[in-house]
């Protein structure tokens, strides 16, 4: 590929800070790769001066195979790593840590499962989401160098949360471990406290080159402005509008600060989309545009290309998912290969009737994140429980779970046997009329459920059993969102219309979750992916595909109904924006009239999308 003027311009860089704006498909790689080969063949700069640093070790990878390719030699000493590798590589040498020092995965969550059972209870059937939630504040508060007296957690109350991280610390010390954030912390540390040490490794790495720069952390980028002083031969790439890890800890506002920071940098911007035709770049573009908090880009696309954006208004979920399989299957009888076609979407629960759709026509899907089971949620195993009762099962489990949702103030210590009975209960508290009568209702009730269809008898045990006040009540006392636990109940009952009885249903249940377990297993063995992806939008960055599908582009999912803020809902549009610019011809956007039998609003994005009149001509 012959190189554009900005590529060019970008490359030539030689000493101070260069800020380089690189859109989606506009051959970053190929132009950091190209740099490297500049400084060391034009500007004389000895390899080994030279870092590289990208956000992961599949792009550390791939960049380190570009530059190979570039000088047709491997023999060049240029160092490429992660931000967590080349921090490590530092404490290694001051410190002497090795890979034991490092605690796994498995060990932080033990530690964290072992801590918050003494300090806050994990919501029911939500243990390993509020463990994943606690490890991602935990690494927040780090990232950002936060004094843990000040920060809010979104998982516990404060001094919960307070009380867990100081816990997790003394248990990793004790253990003589440290967690991936604590090797970035301790870097800062020692280049703060150690200038001698700093000056060191300043001399090592004269010319520092970042990846994805829009998606720094605070101390990634302490470290980083310690390490290229005094020189300050800082050369960052990346994409304001692709900043999407703001949960994880990332701050955008780094890189639009970038200049303030370091007066007379150079700004470049790689303005050309190798990737996308013209219909979807200017349509993108269109979208994004109505974030304030950007750099101004004018981007063009390198193709040109027929094919309109197109958007869909289906009447719910089902018909939503038919319509996307009945297209998949056109493209493919095309001859457009399954691998070519990704279908991307907010969450991964909202791929769940899709997936189901895809299983039952035997169409092969690979999907990055675990394929979402909504009957694994706590909601559904309630129903579940209910179910079996009144299906005639007497299982001590499922009196257990659902004997006090809503609370009837039946102990456990009345259900000591494997089986259990309603006249064993009464049996208990044979000397206590009131709870006699709650039993009594309680038996009635599950006696009414078993002679209804399953839609009818959730609707039984939401409404006049009372579960739905239960349910809000929960979540007011876990601090769990209570409109989203409601969503997910709205849709197990919505799907329970396809099915005649309860029989039916929990047979059903069981099918689908062997389904998926067996699908999971299959991706797993084959050690790559293959087939129609699946993808979360968050997922779906650094791909690209023939033809992308973006589904369920509504109001309270993209953007997503916890987005309140201003910048919430900006870091949401870049969100979507990442969505559409994966897409190399074609891009289809599917929104609902109807979600659980409720009307519900079309994405505010897709208004952008169709609102100029300049854009008009590119969404049909």
């Amino acid at each position: 590929m012959s190189l554009n003027e900005a590529q060019k311009a970008a490359i030539a860089h030689f000493k101070g800070p260069c800020l380089v704006l690189a859109g989606p498909g506009s051959g970053k790689t190929l132009t950091i790769a190209k740099r490297i080969e500049y400084l060391i063949n034009v500007y004389k700069v000895r390899p080994e001066e030279i870092l590289v640093i990208t956000f992961t070790k599949y792009a550390a990878g791939e960049m380190r195979k570009r530059f190979y390719q570039i000088m047709e030699s491997d023999g060049f000493p240029v160092n490429f790593g992660t931000f967590h590798s080349v921090y490590f590589w530092i404490l290694k040498w001051a410190y002497g840590l090795g890979g034991t020092s490092l605690i796994s995965d498995g060990e932080k969550y033990a530690i964290l499962r072992r801590i918050a059972r003494n300090h806050a209870e994990a919501p029911s059937g939500e243990q390993e989401d509020y463990l994943k939630g606690l490890a991602e504040e935990i690494g927040n508060v780090k990232n950002n160098r936060r004094e843990i007296e000040d920060y809010h957690s979104r998982c516990c109350d404060r001094e919960a949360f307070r009380e867990i991280f100081l816990a997790y610390e003394e248990e990793k010390r004790k253990l003589k471990k440290i967690d991936f954030e604590d090797m970035l912390v301790m870097c800062c540390r020692l280049f703060e406290e150690r200038k001698d040490i700093l000056k060191k490794w300043q001399q090592k790495f004269q010319y520092i080159l970042i990846d994805e720069f829009q998606d720094i952390n605070q101390v990634q980028y302490d470290v980083i402005r310690m390490l290229a002083a005094p020189l300050n031969n800082l050369f960052v790439v990346g994409d304001d509008d692709q900043a999407i890890y703001g949960f994880r800890g990332s701050k955008p506002g780094i890189m639009m600060e970038f200049e303030k920071e370091y007066p007379g940098a150079r700004r470049l911007l790689l303005d050309v989309n190798y990737r996308s035709d013209r219909h979807i770049v200017k349509g993108a573009l269109r979208v994004i545009a109505h974030n304030k908090e950007r750099y101004e880009k004018s981007i063009r696309a390198f193709r040109d290309g027929e094919k309109k954006i197109q958007v869909r208004e289906l009447k719910d979920p089902v018909g939503e998912s038919l319509y996307v399989l009945k297209q998949i299957k056109g493209l493919l009888k095309e001859g457009i290969r399954k691998e070519e076609i990704a279908v991307l979407f907010r969450t991964a629960a909202d791929a769940r009737i899709l997936t189901e759709e895809l299983l039952k026509h035997q169409i092969p899907f690979s999907m990055k994140e675990k394929i979402y089971n909504i009957y694994e949620h706590f909601t559904a195993q309630d129903m579940i429980s209910y179910f079996r009762l009144a299906a005639g099962e007497r299982e001590r489990k499922d009196f257990l779970r659902i004997v006090n949702r809503p609370n009837r103030y039946i102990g456990r210590d009345s259900m000591s046997e494997g089986e259990v009975s309603f006249e064993s209960l009464r049996n208990f508290y044979c000397d206590k009329r009131w709870m006699m009568d709650r039993i009594d209702e309680m038996e009635e009730d599950i006696e009414m459920i078993g002679g209804q269809s399953p839609y009818a008898a959730i609707q039984y045990i939401r409404k006049s059993i009372g579960y739905d006040e239960f349910l809000k009540e929960y979540a007011k006392y876990r601090g769990l969102d209570y409109p989203g636990l409601k969503e997910t109940l709205d849709k197990i009952q919505e799907s329970a219309k396809a099915h005649a009885s309860i029989e039916e249903w929990l047979a059903h249940v069981e099918e689908y979750g062997e389904m998926l377990l067996e699908k999971q297993r299959l991706l797993k063995d084959r050690g790559q992916e293959e087939g129609i992806a699946l993808h979360t939008m968050h997922g779906a960055k650094g791909l690209e595909f023939d033809t992308v599908f973006i589904i369920g582009a509504n109001e309270g999912n993209t953007p997503y109904r916890k987005a309140k803020l201003e910048k919430e809902i900006e870091e949401e549009r870049r969100l979507f924006y990442v969505a559409m610019t994966r897409a190399k011809r074609a891009l289809q956007i599917t929104c609902t009239k109807e979600k659980n039998g409720k009307n519900i609003s079309s994405s505010r994005f897709i208004y952008e999308l169709a609102g100029s009149q300049n854009g008009k001509n590119d969404v049909k």
